[in-house]
């Protein structure tokens, strides 16, 4: 109570005091007192919290008894006349002192036209014929329709709505000649300030002449002096309000426009039935040439009331208006007036949805943050789920201008499940804004749709048909690299990029490129040796300029960043019992750096050599002259049986001074020992009784016999005999052959060509036809001896993962499929040791000497095994 106490306002206090009711609203801030028998406030409805307006009328005190009939006669018909250029009516509480009416919120317009005159002399004038011309409307309605006087004709009978429309209020002397208890023909003397704005005829014979006088004679003289008052607030009435009323004349025009001032004129006439209408008034205004219908505001109004019905052609013409025009408009227009009514015409779609979403958000600009959510982005967010492709494309173009406003929720909820169908569209303008849009949505979305279901959607798009939604594609992975998960960035980044390398459209390959620099820092140290570096490097001889430039800079800044983490690395692992890590460095290897090719090749061959001469030396001290050598042991169709390789693995596992330090070499060939020895069949018949040395004895008494042989090494008899079936090469036909991995193998391989294999993981688990020279082959399972698996060289690991089957990337379901993405690049525990041991291997340039004693000691052991072979035929013996 005290609160509505510091207002001023006794009546209301009184009344809650008294009669105990509950008001239908809160009051606020007092705006004004009016002519002083009525006042307004700004208020709350309890229920909604509306705004709303409340017109206080106070009769309490003896000085205003005799204004309630006014109230009442105000109450009365504002409850009955409806029009949307009328003040609303919302609710009433009545007492015996005081009426308080309830109204939609307005301001006074005596309280609005001080603002207006800061405003430019075009925007003040399109404002007010706009507001004159609902005034008109409004008036023409009463006249016409209600067949009443209004009566009360003048700035305090407006209103400004929160659009700043104009309504008609101050109706308490609204009276129509056939009521018997009209107000205006009785008690119209009797309202304060009501004398000052009555027409000549009413000053010279009284109000009640206006009974028999046409309904609209009063109220067209009431607007003519409105339309002086609002254009020329501080200038007095015009000279014809006063006897002997003459005509205006053009110098007390004022701010009245040209094109106005002849009706104004018209309004003023002193004779009523000379006097222009309000109806007439509007007719004239809204004439093709007219005041009103060329000004702007009208216009929009008139558009956006009938937008539903209007042609493609007029709603464009609106809309290109309201784009031209949306900068002088009245900040209280535009946000209540033309933003409601273009949410309105969006919902429904169509081809005007591009160009109404621009306006609305550009109307929208001035709503407060408040608002903002419930009154522009709840409407924006319904229309994502409309197929409409114009309006999915607007919705993305200008997608920027409110990404910020919207909540994690509402696009995770909303907004996705509509937005991921655009990836799939058959129109590649939609897939190409969709791609685009993520990276303004991708801080919102929740971490399962970033690392998870955006994913799977982004490795479609990279396979997509069109070469610039593939950029994009790309484009977009590299800026959405950082903000993955750990494990979905080692997963996913280096195959997409490697994708990317291999488009045929230059500019993805460009952007492959930099997304790899740009994610530099999602990758550790030992992926950028290991898979990112292989799996660019072949871009350095790519065919575009742009793109080998592009990859020369790449390489660059990686091996700066290996450089500066090499720096910090020790010298050396291996650190022995009782040593220190310089000491563990082999003695013969060089400790200068070599520039040019011939360079490191001279000093990869003294390498070899040096090393092998030495540990042939240490191996002759402790083991016997018949032992087998690495070419016997290699060989594929005459290894020693079982029962003997046991034996010589056993002496393997007593290590000895010289056998601790065996050279990699002699791990290969003991590896390809036993994968020669699972591939035999029938290896497993050889007696156990046999030896490493029976063995060499027997081949050495039979090279003697084929010592005369001359010409021909192998002899003049076939290896194989047509008539032993046993011996038939047709059995690796006939043998059930088990299912084993596809074993790819390179004729002629070197130490040289092995780097190429290094370009990419990926490219060859995509690649669906061999390259040029290579051959596959099916052989049994290989029976690998642990032993001998623990000294193959660990140079072949990494590369026998490159002969693994190819596959399409056509055929890839997605970045999680076991040949796509997340293939992994450790080798297969299924993949043959023999295509490891093989690329691991090398050997040194030899000299001429070297090569003469090398083909002089294979000549011998053919003879062997030719001797071997015959013996074992007269013996009835299988091979």
């Amino acid at each position: 109570m005290d609160y509505l106490r510091t207002l001023g306002s006794a009546a209301v206090s009184t009344l809650v005091q008294k009669s105990g009711l509950t008001l239908p609203f809160s009051l606020g801030k007092k705006l004004a007192q009016v002519e002083g028998y009525y006042t307004i406030y700004d208020a709350t409805k309890r229920d909604d919290g509306t705004p709303v307006s409340v017109f206080e009328y106070d009769f309490s005190d003896s000085s205003r008894k005799n204004t309630k009939p006014f109230a009442q006669n105000a109450l009365r018909k504002l409850r009955t006349t409806r029009h949307p250029d009328i003040l609303r009516f919302m609710d009433v509480v009545e007492s015996d002192s005081s009426i308080l009416i309830m109204t939609e919120r307005v301001r006074p317009l005596s309280s609005v036209l001080p603002q207006y005159s800061s405003k430019t002399a075009q925007e003040r004038e399109d404002w007010i014929l706009w507001g004159l011309h609902r005034i008109s409307v409004a008036l023409t309605f009463l006249n016409d329709q209600c067949m009443s006087t209004h009566g009360k004709i003048c700035p305090n009978s407006i209103f400004l709505s929160p659009s700043g429309e104009w309504k008609l209020g101050g109706f308490e002397v609204l009276s129509n000649p056939r009521d018997d208890n009209a107000v205006l023909y009785t008690m119209g003397g009797l309202l304060p300030g009501l004398s000052s704005w009555a027409p000549p005829e009413v000053k010279k014979s009284g109000w009640s002449v206006l009974k028999e006088a046409d309904v609209a004679a009063a109220d067209s003289y009431g607007l003519g002096l409105l339309l002086h008052a609002v254009f020329n607030p501080n200038h007095p009435p015009p000279p014809t309000a006063e006897p002997p009323h003459p005509p205006p004349l053009p110098a007390s025009r004022g701010a009245i426009p040209t094109s106005i001032f002849p009706s104004f004129k018209k309004l003023l006439n002193p004779n009523p039935k000379g006097r222009l209408s309000p109806k007439a008034f509007l007719e004239i205004g809204m004439s093709e040439t007219g005041f009103f219908s060329n000004n702007r505001l009208v216009k929009v109004c008139g558009g956006l009331d009938n937008f539903a019905l209007s042609s493609e052609a007029e709603k464009n013409m609106l809309l290109k208006t309201l784009k031209e025009s949306a900068s002088s408009f009245p900040p209280e227009f535009a946000s209540y007036r033309v933003l409601p009514s273009l949410l309105s015409a969006l919902e429904f779609g169509g081809a005007t949805a591009a160009t109404i979403l621009p306006l609305v958000l550009q109307f929208g600009a001035n709503t407060s943050p408040e608002e903002y959510p419930k009154v522009i982005l709840a409407p924006i967010i319904k229309l994502y789920a409309s197929p409409d492709r114009g309006t999915r494309m607007a919705l993305l173009e200008h997608l920027p201008q409110y990404v910020d406003k919207l909540d994690k929720k509402a696009v995770s909820e909303k907004i996705f499940p509509h937005l991921q169908l655009g990836f799939s569209d058959t129109v590649a303008v939609i897939r190409e804004a969709t791609v685009k849009s993520i990276i303004s949505l991708a801080p919102k979305f929740t971490d399962r749709i970033m690392n998870n279901e955006l994913l799977r959607l982004l490795a479609k798009t990279q396979m997509d048909t069109e070469p610039s939604i593939r950029t994009n594609t790309c484009i977009l992975i590299g800026r959405l690299g950082p903000s993955l998960g750990y494990n979905t960035k080692r997963k996913v980044l280096v195959p997409a990029f490697s994708r990317a390398l291999k488009d045929p459209f230059v500019h993805c390959r460009v952007a492959g490129l930099m997304a790899f620099m740009a994610t530099i820092d999602c990758y550790e140290i030992p992926e950028l040796a290991s898979k990112v570096i292989p799996c660019m490097a072949f871009t350095l001889v790519d065919p575009e300029k742009l793109v080998r430039d592009q990859a020369f800079k790449a390489l660059e800044l990686f091996v700066k960043r290996l450089e500066e983490h090499a720096s910090k690395m020790p010298e050396t692992a291996i650190v022995s019992d009782g040593e220190t890590p310089s000491a563990a460095v082999p003695a013969a290897i060089p400790t200068a750096l070599v520039n040019t090719a011939a360079g490191a090749a001279g000093s990869l061959a003294g390498w070899a050599i040096s090393s092998l001469g030495k540990r042939i030396a240490a191996a002759d001290l402790q083991s016997p002259i018949n032992s087998a050598s690495a070419s016997e042991i290699g060989r594929s169709t005459s290894a020693p049986d079982a029962s003997s390789l046991q034996s010589h693995i056993g002496e393997l596992k007593r290590p000895t001074p010289s056998t601790s330090s065996t050279s990699l070499s002699q791990q290969q060939s003991f590896t390809s020992q036993s994968k020669t020895k699972a591939l035999q069949l029938g290896a497993n018949k050889a007696p156990a009784s046999a030896s490493f040395s029976a063995i060499a004895d027997e081949l050495a008494e039979e090279a003697a016999a084929s010592a005369s042989l001359e010409g021909n090494p192998w002899g003049t008899d076939d290896l194989i005999d047509v008539n032993a079936d046993d011996d038939d090469w047709s059995a690796f036909e006939t043998a059930p052959t088990p299912q084993v991995p596809t074993i790819t193998q390179t004729p002629n391989f070197s130490m040289n060509s092995s780097l190429s294999l290094m370009d990419s993981s990926s490219q060859f688990s995509r690649s669906t036809e061999p390259a040029n020279g290579r051959k596959t082959l099916h052989p049994p399972e290989p029976k690998a001896i642990p032993a001998i698996q623990r000294a193959q060289s660990p140079i072949s690991r990494p590369l026998s993962s490159q002969s693994s089957n190819p596959k399409s990337p056509t055929n890839d379901a997605g970045w999680d499929s076991s040949a796509g993405w997340d293939a992994e690049d450790e080798p297969s525990p299924s993949t043959p040791m023999k295509a490891k041991s093989s690329i691991g291997s090398s050997s040194a340039p030899l000299s001429k000497e070297d090569k003469a004693l090398e083909m002089a000691r294979r000549k011998e052991e053919r003879k062997q095994r030719i001797a071997m072979l015959k013996e074992q035929k007269k013996a009835g013996g299988k091979v």
